[in-house]
Parts: C-alpha cells; structure tokens; sequence
C-alpha cells in the first residue's frame, strides 16, 4: 500500500492551496483518510480527518477555513486550504487506516505519505 501526497507549495497569507492524496496498492477497504502537518520543531498534530461515511474531524486551529473530504471511488482524500496563514506553514502528510486482507480474515494498519511542503509568507 502507498500514499501519493501532492499539492501544496508557496502562498502569501490569505490564500488558497489544495491537497490530493491517493491510496493504491491491494487492501479490503479504507477507514479515515486525513491529514497530519508537522512544523520545524514540532510535534506532528492532526489537520483534518475524514471517515468513509464521510464524518470529518477538524483541528480548532484550521475549523473554517479548511476542508477535507474524500472520493471513496479513487480511494483519495482531498485537503482544500482557504485564508492560509504563516502558522500554517509545515510539511502536510496524508494518513489512512486501511483494511488489510490476511489468509484468516483481516486486519487493520495506518499509513502514511511521504510529506508535501506548505509555505504560506507574511
């Protein structure tokens, strides 16, 4: 299983960018499809998160202003950043709980993608 992460770039504050994730490889189903940022000396924290029902789950910082949804089809979690600011700016990874097909049943593992990098200026 692989996440392909892209998007993102370099934005004065104020503006927009968007995100696309997709999922490929051999796997049963997809759980939550999200995103996570990490800022230069910071703990990775969650940004978005959105179920296969489509429940989303927002970090209070980006409630508003971002948007994460999903085509369960293309198995792809899109991220739809408005009015970004300079604390926004962080490597932005993709993540999903993926369900796995094994020889007795299944099981569920988290992945995640390589990292794209937002830079919003001042």
């Amino acid at each position: 299983v692989q996440l392909q992460a892209s998007g993102g770039g370099l934005v004065q504050a104020g503006g927009s960018l968007r995100l696309s994730c997709e999922a490929s490889g051999t796997f049963r189903s997809i759980k939550t499809m999200g995103w996570y940022r990490q800022a230069p000396g910071d703990q990775r924290e969650l940004v978005a998160v959105v179920t296969a029902g489509g429940t989303t789950n927002y970090a209070d910082s980006v409630e508003g202003r971002f948007t994460v949804s999903r085509d369960n089809a293309k198995n792809t979690v899109l991220l739809q950043m408005y009015r970004l600011e300079p604390e926004d700016t962080a490597v932005y990874y993709c993540s999903a709980r993926i369900t796995l097909p094994t020889t007795w049943g299944t099981r569920e593992s988290d992945y995640w993608g390589q990292g794209t990098q937002v830079t919003v200026s001042s």
